[in-house]
Formats: structure tokens, C-alpha cells, sequence
């Protein structure tokens, strides 16, 4: 059984562990493409959902599509604080415990990331039901990552 880890539990095991890197400088050319991927990822997402039965393989794409946006959205805003990671877990923890005003749910994000690593390593299917119990919370933390990045490109 997997033990629950808090964001600040799992914010310190990055750092111990060495899997949280700080960047010489901000590229923001690297976090201007990452938010297009992102919002390329949606789309993507968007298109492959239209028309899909309940039990269509494809409910995989379209979750891990709306995952891989909010993960290059995190990626790119983390990416202002110098702060980069290759550890999926790491980013959201970093998030979580160092932007706590933004208010975004570390569960939410255990959820999905495990969700996704079912999918992505073990052969886990998603049905309709499972990307409609995360859809409302995605769009929205989508949405709310995408205002904070492009208001720090206009700084």
C-alpha cells in the first residue's frame, strides 16, 4: 500500500534527495514554449474527446493530455523561481508548498500524477467517468497557471 505523503513531506525529500535544480537564469523563450505545449496539449485533448464513447481506449489520451498541460504549465511557472525538476512529483510539491496563495490542492495533484503513471507505466485504462471526475478541476487549474505565467511575461 502506497503511504500518503504530504506536499511539504514530499518538498523536503526533493531537496534532500537532490531533485530539485536551480537554474542559472529564467529562459523565458523555454517558458513561452511550454505554455503553447500546454496550450497545444489541451487542444489535443479537446479534439480526441469529441465524439468518444464511455469506453473508449482513448479517454488515456485525453487525460494524459490535460495532465502533460498542467505538468509544462507548473514546469514554466517554476521555471520564474529558478526551479526546475525532472521528477513530475517534485514540481507539484514545490508548487504546492511554495506558492500556498495560489491555492492549488496537493492531492489533487497526487491524484492525477498517480492516475498518469498507471496509464503511462502499468497499462491502466481511463474511462470517460474517470477524466469527467478531474475535468472541471484540470480546466480550472489550467486556466488559473496559464493568467499567472502570462502576467509574469509581462513583467
Amino acid at each position: 500500500m502506497i503511504e500518503f505523503r504530504t506536499a511539504e513531506e514530499c518538498f523536503e525529500q526533493c531537496s534532500v534527495k537532490g531533485q530539485i535544480n536551480h537554474l542559472e537564469e529564467i529562459d523565458i523563450e523555454s517558458v513561452k514554449a511550454l505554455l503553447d505545449f500546454a496550450e497545444g496539449d489541451v487542444e489535443a485533448g479537446n479534439k480526441i474527446m469529441n465524439g468518444l464513447d464511455d469506453k473508449s481506449i482513448l479517454w488515456n489520451n485525453v487525460y494524459t493530455s490535460y495532465y502533460d498541460a498542467l505538468h509544462k504549465l507548473v514546469d514554466a511557472l517554476l521555471r520564474f523561481d529558478g526551479i526546475s525538476s525532472l521528477n513530475h512529483l517534485c514540481l507539484f510539491a514545490y508548487l504546492c508548498v511554495n506558492h500556498s496563495a495560489l491555492d492549488f490542492n496537493w492531492n489533487f495533484f497526487e491524484k492525477i500524477r498517480t492516475k498518469r503513471n498507471g496509464i503511462q507505466y502499468y497499462g491502466q485504462k481511463i474511462n470517460k467517468r474517470d477524466f469527467k471526475e478531474i475535468e472541471l478541476q484540470t480546466k480550472l487549474y489550467v486556466r488559473k497557471l496559464k493568467d499567472v505565467i502570462k502576467e509574469k511575461l509581462k513583467e
